[in-house]
């Protein structure tokens, strides 16, 4: 009996723990979520015409096109079924990229009709947080939707060259993102609109949007965003010729890089940074380096813009690191005239690969830029910055450096003339310059002279420069120099002890 009433129980209770009829209608349930075939076909269909080649022949019917293709896009992502299984979502993430992609092309084939590219550049700027995209963002999750918005914000920017577009569309996100209360995606696009405005040269707005970023990170301790912050901080005070401050939030950014994985092509952004900094101190062996270890790793990426500037930062350090040892004698008296043009060799400054792979106007105009300092020819130099004034006026240091190499080579050639003579005409020195008038000669001649540079003084009254020989130090003068200067320290300290005492006895 006690086996049959086992048994019986057995046979009872397997119903219920087994239902295994109703696991096939659960997955038939989700197979049909899953059905977007129809969807499908409509994102293959705007895929087959990708993109047509936009001339002035074609202009109009390339925008029906595209106008054609935005509204096939935006219907995908306003189907009325509402899906957002797995499949669905992946290919509505799909349309969000290829929406953007269209819209920019839009964009950039109305630039010549003012009216259309206002309402295209609205378009862009309200991509994510119009009606076509915000079903999609509201049922994805946090992540997902984070991961959309950036690479939509990074399609835009690489496809829209105008900052201002740029700008309009982050300050769009950063709306939306306060409203949504998303802090961490707003973070990052604060970062974002921080470099763009560095890039725009407005940086009193960029500094104070990167300080109160850096306040909020610190607190959370965001070591990667971090890193990029302080990247972008650096930029900005380097913008704004603060090299010690600029010195100090590059410090601050590879202190955190230091303590996590840094992509690479941040930790090419701090290596080119670093360069910067050293060619502002004049240290360019240095520079040369972290600008090598820039391009390396960008011309592994393929990132061809920035590893070409990379380039050029090496050419420019190679160049005023010969003219620095060339003509750095030349600062005490007329001696670097005598200087030969070997120590001045400026060739073989990139290899023949990257010469092959890199060719373009930029690396004609710095080839040029070292014949003119090799050749020390200033109506030469002149010549090339007339010609090549886009390549080597649009990057601050480029420019910043060049006036640097101007003001060597000017020196060096007004010491190559005034050498021969003990008493020489102004007028004499201007005409055998060529590029300069008598007055910013006769300016600079006195520059020179205080600097130490020249030894003579200048009779504005008869136009002439009176050039004294080099003679021996008074050495009674350099030694009571060094008695003053010592006086003054011991001085100095007395006051400071005079002052503890009374402290003390107050």
């Amino acid at each position: 009996m006690e086996i049959e009433s086992s048994s019986s129980s057995r046979v009872s209770t397997a119903p219920t723990t087994a239902p295994i009829e109703t696991i096939p209608t659960t997955i038939n349930d989700e197979e049909e979520e899953e059905d977007i075939s129809d969807l499908l076909v409509l994102f293959q269909s705007t895929e087959d015409d990708d993109a047509p080649e936009i001339d002035d022949a074609t202009a109009d019917k390339s925008r029906m096109l595209a106008s054609e293709k935005i509204n096939i896009l935006s219907s995908i992502l306003m189907e009325p079924q509402s899906r957002y299984g797995s499949k669905a979502t992946s290919l509505k993430e799909r349309c969000i990229y290829s929406l953007a992609r269209t819209h920019c092309t839009l964009s950039a084939s109305a630039s010549t009709d003012e009216t259309k590219d206002n309402d295209n550049e609205d378009a862009v700027a309200s991509l994510l947080t119009g009606p076509t995209c915000q079903p999609f963002l509201q049922n994805v999750t946090k992540a997902k939707c984070a991961k959309v918005v950036r690479a939509v914000l990074d399609i835009i920017c690489e496809l829209t060259p105008s900052l201002t577009l740029q700008a309009k569309i982050c300050r769009s996100i950063l709306s939306w993102c306060e409203t949504q209360k998303r802090t961490f995606l707003r973070q990052r696009v604060e970062s974002r609109l921080a470099s763009i405005l560095f890039q725009m040269a407005d940086y009193k707005p960029a500094l104070d949007l990167v300080d109160s970023l850096l306040t909020e990170l610190k607190r959370l301790d965001d070591k990667q965003l971090l890193v990029e912050a302080h990247l972008v901080e650096c930029k900005i005070h380097h913008g704004l010729r603060g090299i010690s401050k600029a010195k100090a939030a590059l410090t601050a950014s590879r202190t955190c890089a230091n303590a996590i994985y840094v992509a690479p092509v941040v930790q090419s952004g701090i290596d080119e940074m670093s360069g910067v900094l050293h060619c502002e101190e004049g240290d360019y062996n240095t520079a040369h380096s972290y600008f090598l270890e820039a391009f390396e790793q960008l011309d592994q990426m393929e990132d061809g813009e920035k590893a070409l500037l990379c380039l050029n930062y090496m050419m420019l350090c190679k160049i005023l690191d010969a003219v620095v040892k060339a003509l750095g004698v030349s600062s005490k008296g007329g001696v670097g005239a005598k200087s030969s043009k070997a120590e001045s060799d400026i060739s073989n400054m990139i290899t023949p690969r990257q010469a092959v792979k890199y060719a373009g106007r930029s690396i004609e105009a710095m080839t040029a830029i070292a014949n003119a300092a090799a050749s020390r020819s200033l109506s030469q130099y002149s010549t090339v910055l007339k010609t090549y004034s886009t390549e080597l006026n649009d990057n601050l240091l480029i420019r910043h450096h060049l006036s640097f190499l101007r003001e060597q080579l000017l020196e060096s050639n007004l010491i190559r003339i005034v050498e021969p003579y003990s008493v020489v005409e102004i007028e004499h020195v201007a005409n055998k310059i060529g590029i300069m008038e008598g007055v910013e000669v006769e300016r600079k001649l006195s520059q020179m002279i205080l600097d130490g540079k020249l030894r003579g003084i200048l009779d504005q009254g008869r136009g002439r420069l009176i050039v004294y020989e080099e003679g021996e130090k008074d050495m009674a003068m350099e030694g009571g120099l060094e008695v003053i200067e010592n006086m003054d320290r011991v001085v100095s300290s007395l006051f400071k002890r005079g002052r503890a005492l009374g402290s003390v006895v107050n």
